[in-house]
């Protein structure tokens, strides 16, 4: 699995938090990451994505299929 394999979400985030944007992974529990750019936001979600994938398979936990590889 690949991090460009799933699904990810950017929402702004209101000023009052700082600005910019928040991506989620949805499909991956508390995967989520910021950027001052909808770009930037996306960017660093993938790092996460990546990062999320092997934290959970040297915990030898399972990595869900992305959505759209179930498809």
């Amino acid at each position: 699995m690949k991090p460009l394999d799933y699904e990810v979400d950017i929402l702004p985030l209101p000023e009052s938090d700082g600005g910019g944007f928040t991506a989620i992974a949805p499909e991956l529990p508390g995967c989520r990451s910021d950027g001052d750019t909808p770009q930037q936001a996306l960017d660093n979600i993938y790092d996460a994505i990546a990062c999320w994938i092997e934290a959970a398979q040297e915990m030898g936990r399972a990595v869900p299929v992305p959505r759209r590889a179930a498809a």
